[in-house]
């Protein structure tokens, strides 16, 4: 059994411009997830959900004490190809829903160590004592030209391409998703969320909301932000600490939920 847990708060809105949810998000004690669908005919919603139904399901193996941590990872890069598949199989069957992709962000806790499994442009942070880092890196045309040096930040908050993403879950097989191993600090605090976000707020945004103490209430400031600056996207939120005790009932959010 896992010595450390997550103690998770999450929520998922709308937001003021689209008219449905395309994020889905999983919460459970040792494994959390965002996916922030793309796709018309209410195609993102259906990748959304089918990344994080697959977790889901596959938790309780992620999680048993009986597989090693070599295993662990075999998985979860597997669950990636499992999603993907999926997304294929939807795509071939529904014509209107050919196109259709998700992002996936994701951590999974056992025993001394957190893993990130990350594919697209939803993010994680994770703020130690008063520093924020975000851990994960966008897989988007703008993220590669920021590290090649070949435009500033200004260029890039106002570049075209901004929105397009050089790696999702698209059903064509073509994936090839970061993970990343953490040790597990007593004190630490993660954030997983779509880029209805971290889009729309700054770093010093996010860090004030993540520095109040009561989650819920840390993910209504940063939900409220967003609307404030109008919102154009959906956004989920999922605010995680580390406990020793497992407190959080597993659930789905957003179009998971719906």
């Amino acid at each position: 059994m896992s010595a450390h847990f997550f103690e998770t708060s999450g929520r998922s809105a709308i937001g003021l411009v689209r008219q449905g949810n395309e994020d889905s998000g999983f919460v459970s004690a040792q494994l959390i997830a965002v996916a922030d669908g793309m796709g018309g005919h209410a195609a993102g919603e259906v990748a959304s959900r089918i990344a994080v139904e697959v977790l889901q399901t596959l938790t309780p193996t992620l999680i048993s004490p009986e597989i090693d941590e070599d295993s662990v990872e075999d998985l979860l890069m597997h669950s990636l190809h499992s999603i993907d598949a999926e997304i294929s199989v939807v795509a071939e069957e529904e014509i209107d829903k050919r196109g259709m992709g998700t992002t996936l962000t994701a951590l999974l806790i056992r025993d001394k160590y957190i893993s990130l499994l990350h594919v697209g442009d939803s993010r994680c942070y994770r703020l130690r004592g008063n520093t924020l880092e975000q851990l994960s890196n966008d897989h988007t045309v703008i993220q590669e030209l920021l590290d090649q040096g070949a435009i500033s930040l200004a260029e890039a908050a106002e570049h075209p391409q901004r929105s397009m993403l050089t790696q999702a879950l698209r059903g064509d097989g073509d994936v090839t998703p970061v993970l990343q191993m953490y040790e597990v600090k007593k004190g630490d605090r993660y954030l997983l969320c779509s880029d209805g976000l971290s889009g729309v707020l700054t770093d010093k945004e996010i860090k004030a909301g993540l520095k109040k103490s009561d989650k819920d209430e840390a993910i209504k400031f940063l939900i409220d932000a967003t609307y404030v600056n109008g919102a154009p996207d959906n956004v989920t939120v999922l605010i995680a600490d580390i406990s020793d005790t497992s407190t959080t009932s597993p659930s789905l959010l957003g179009a998971a939920h719906d």
